[in-house]
């Protein structure tokens, strides 16, 4: 009988559409695909920035900025009611799958915190263990451009790592994975399986992917996510004015897994959608440690020293 390898992980990436701005479709189709994860053996499974209930394509193309546009706002306020609420339960059936799969879940949100007033939005990546729990919230720091009219800036509070098999599991939004004081947190966490989450775009994942890679000696997974003009859906506001506007393609996918010497496992796949799944070997990272380790043998506390804020940011402290 053939020994267990301890040392090996089977992933997957989920490169899917959304319903867009339905968030309880969109849970659903996330539930499929990670069941359809689940069958393939995967302990975890990745999805991409922003996915539940999707990224907010419609400001870059009907003159988002401008001030008090009744179309905005009514485009705003319907984002908000299909955002992700944790305490009112919205991820407890993602939450009981993941349990009951045994499968480690990284899903992109956009999140409408309680302790922030319930009124702003945050994209924030929920990683769910496999025991059913939710392991971290990491609300995204600074939001994109355009992104900057839609959310608000996060905190360090979910700058956190998590144990998966003999990895060490970390993720990031988007141009997150650009900012190297934010990467250089969680390599000194001991991170050595890297999520990066993206909107939906191979121009992104292509480079940062493999630099990420072999930066860090870890294995990264760029889980992206498709929008194209046929995934409107008639329930989103202005939905026609919207089609006549937007292009048939916005997000185009670009999911990937580079190795810990940056160099392809998956390379990236666009224009469908798909579960990428690779078994993975943390031999590769000690391999690669040996002439480089970021936060280990290679770093210099005496020198430069990171400080890192996790306290949970809020504007109010109530004493009854």
């Amino acid at each position: 009988m053939a020994r267990e390898n301890k040392s090996s992980l089977t992933v997957g990436v989920a490169q899917i559409a959304p319903i867009w701005l339905d968030r309880e479709r969109t849970l659903a189709k996330v539930g499929r695909w990670i069941t359809r994860a689940a069958d393939r053996k995967c302990k975890l499974v990745a999805f991409g920035e922003a996915l539940v209930p999707g990224y907010p394509w419609w400001i870059e193309h009907t003159d988002g900025a401008r001030f008090n546009s009744p179309m905005q706002k009514r485009l705003h306020a319907h984002y908000l009611d299909q955002a992700v609420d944790l305490d009112a339960g919205h991820l407890d059936a993602t939450s009981t799958l993941a349990r009951k799969r045994k499968i480690t879940v990284v899903l992109g949100t956009i999140e409408r915190p309680r302790d922030r007033g319930g009124h702003s939005l945050y994209c924030s990546l929920v990683v769910i263990a496999a025991d059913g729990s939710i392991a971290s919230v990491h609300r995204k720091l600074m939001p994109t451009h355009e992104e900057r009219l839609s959310w608000a800036p996060g905190d360090g509070h979910g700058l956190r790592t998590h144990r998966l098999g003999a990895f060490t599991l970390g993720a990031l939004n988007c141009w997150e994975n650009w900012m190297p004081l934010v990467r250089a947190a969680m390599y000194a966490q001991g991170e050595d399986l890297h999520v990066a989450s993206w909107p939906g775009s191979d121009y992104n994942t292509r480079d940062v992917t493999r630099f990420a890679a072999r930066e860090g000696r870890s294995y990264v997974l760029a889980a992206s996510s498709l929008m194209r003009r046929r995934d409107i859906p008639d329930s989103v506001p202005h939905a026609a004015a919207l089609r006549k506007r937007i292009p048939p393609a916005l997000g185009n996918g670009g999911s990937c897994i580079a190795g810990p010497d940056g160099e392809w496992i998956a390379p990236p796949v666009t224009d469908r959608e798909t579960l990428i799944v690779r078994t993975i070997d943390h031999r590769r990272v000690r391999e690669e440690r040996q002439n480089f380790d970021a936060a280990g043998h290679y770093g210099r506390p005496d020198v430069t020293h990171l400080t890192v804020d996790r306290r949970r940011q809020g504007t109010v402290s109530l004493r009854d």
